[in-house]
């Protein structure tokens, strides 16, 4: 899995599938569920950290569903393998605004719906207007009033699968969208680590900053094997190269504890982590 994650670790797993379209990945899921085969639903992998003993089963990627269409009202159908930097560039060059905080998360579309991601005071769910899922009984839509979702939160039933979501934005013109996308990408510091990374790996506590509290504690530029706390942006771990999935694992421990001693504040992560060890 190191080839199909940012972090680039992880073992492998035992079957590994990229469905083409949605009809490919209904007959997938058919096909999976009727063999019995445990699986796991993976967009691009930006916010995955799999142990390095890889993945009992098949993992699902929807990378393929990428496509983009443009709506009246200032709306954008949007499929979940969309990367969040190809949907804001997308919309700036349409002159549709407010989703660019975006732009400074790593991963993809159907991820940042999938845990209602958000930065700078915006979150995903702000914008959604209509959410597509594909359960066993089949395809479902549902308004944003249907749903239950709050912070780095949405919730899906058990083997639910986020396939995209209809976004109602704002006409606005190019250059400012284009500058506050540069805004949010420089106050955050994510795509300058220079360094293999998942993002922020914790999630900011309330009424607090992760980095901050992680900065505070000393350990900006720490190391474990090849896993680094990036010196740029110390919310986001990176490989240095060579770097094991235990190696991100056991500096994430460190991190804790040290910031639980320093500060008496438990951080939990915002990664997912799968797989065995």
């Amino acid at each position: 899995m190191s080839r199909h994650t940012s972090l680039r670790v992880g073992g492998p797993a035992d079957l590994y599938l990229e469905p083409a379209d949605l009809a490919d990945l209904e007959r997938t899921m058919v096909l999976i569920r009727s063999a019995g085969v445990p699986c796991l639903v993976a967009g691009g992998g930006y916010n995955l950290l799999v142990r390095d003993g890889g993945i009992r089963g098949c993992v699902v990627s929807l990378k393929r569903l990428d496509a983009v269409e443009p709506l009246p009202g200032a709306r954008l159908e949007v499929g979940a393998g969309v990367t969040n930097q190809a949907l804001t560039r997308y919309a700036a060059q349409n002159c549709l605004g407010g989703i660019e905080f975006l732009s400074a998360i790593p991963g993809s579309f159907g991820g940042a719906l999938t845990m209602n991601a958000g930065a700078h005071g915006g979150e995903t769910m702000q914008r959604v207007e209509l959410l597509t899922t594909l359960r066993e009984s089949g395809v479902l839509v549902r308004k944003r009033s249907e749903l239950e979702y709050g912070y780095r939160f949405l919730k899906l039933e058990p083997g639910e699968i986020v396939l995209g979501a209809r976004l109602r934005l704002e006409p606005a013109e190019r250059r400012l969208i284009e500058e506050n996308i540069q805004e949010y990408i420089t106050k955050r510091g994510g795509q300058r680590v220079g360094f293999p990374n998942a993002g922020s790996f914790f999630k900011n506590p309330p009424g607090g900053s992760a980095w901050r509290l992680i900065d505070e504690a000393g350990l900006r530029g720490w190391m474990i094997g090849g896993a680094q706390v990036s010196e740029v942006h110390t919310n986001f771990l990176v490989n240095r190269g060579g770097a094991t999935a235990t190696d991100f694992l056991t500096l994430a421990e460190l991190i804790k504890r040290r910031v639980k001693e320093h500060s008496g504040v438990e951080l939990e992560e915002e990664v997912r982590v799968v797989g065995e060890a």
